[in-house]
C-alpha cells in the first residue's frame, strides 16, 4: 500500500469538487483525516497538523498551494494513492462538509476541542501565529465522542 500525503487527499478533494479556496480545502482535508481517525481507527496521512491562528492547517499542503487564495490543483499530489477505504471516508467527509464555505469550516475547527487545546496548552492568544502541533490523539478521542 503507498503512503498517502495530505496534498493527495487535498488532490482528490480538488478533483471530486472542482476550485476551493485554500481555507476550505486545509480544512476539508483536516476532516477527513480526524474522521479517519474515528471511523477506519488509523490516519490517513502522517503530515503535520498544526493550530493555526484560521484554524488548523497541513504545512506541506500549504507549501504546496501557498500565495493561491483559490485552488484548483496540487500537482505534487496524486488522487490515485488513495485506497477504497480511504476514499469512502474522504467522500463522505465532503458529502457533509462539502457544501460549507471556508469561514463556516474555520469557525466550527475554532469551537472544537482539538485545535482550541492544542492553542490554549502552547499559550497562544487569538490571532496569535503559532506552530503547535494538533496530536492524532486528541483528534480521535474528541470526534469519536461526536
Amino acid at each position: 500500500m503507498m503512503t498517502v500525503r495530505a496534498v493527495d487527499v487535498a488532490a482528490y478533494i480538488l478533483k471530486k469538487q472542482g476550485k476551493m479556496p485554500a481555507m476550505k480545502l486545509q480544512k476539508l482535508v483536516y476532516y477527513a483525516q480526524a474522521w479517519s481517525l474515528v471511523w477506519d481507527d488509523k490516519s490517513l496521512f502522517r503530515d503535520r497538523i498544526e493550530a493555526w491562528a484560521n484554524g488548523p492547517v497541513i504545512r506541506n499542503l500549504y507549501k504546496a498551494h501557498r500565495g493561491q487564495y483559490l485552488v484548483s490543483s496540487i500537482p505534487v499530489g496524486d488522487p490515485e494513492k488513495l485506497g477504497a477505504v480511504q476514499r469512502e471516508t474522504v467522500d463522505a467527509v465532503l458529502d457533509f462538509y462539502g457544501d460549507k464555505t471556508s469561514h463556516w469550516l474555520s469557525a466550527l475547527t475554532h469551537m472544537e476541542a482539538p485545535w482550541r487545546d492544542t492553542r490554549e496548552e502552547a499559550c497562544l492568544l487569538s490571532g496569535q501565529r503559532g506552530k503547535a502541533r494538533i496530536s492524532n490523539a486528541s483528534m480521535a478521542e474528541y470526534y469519536a465522542s461526536l
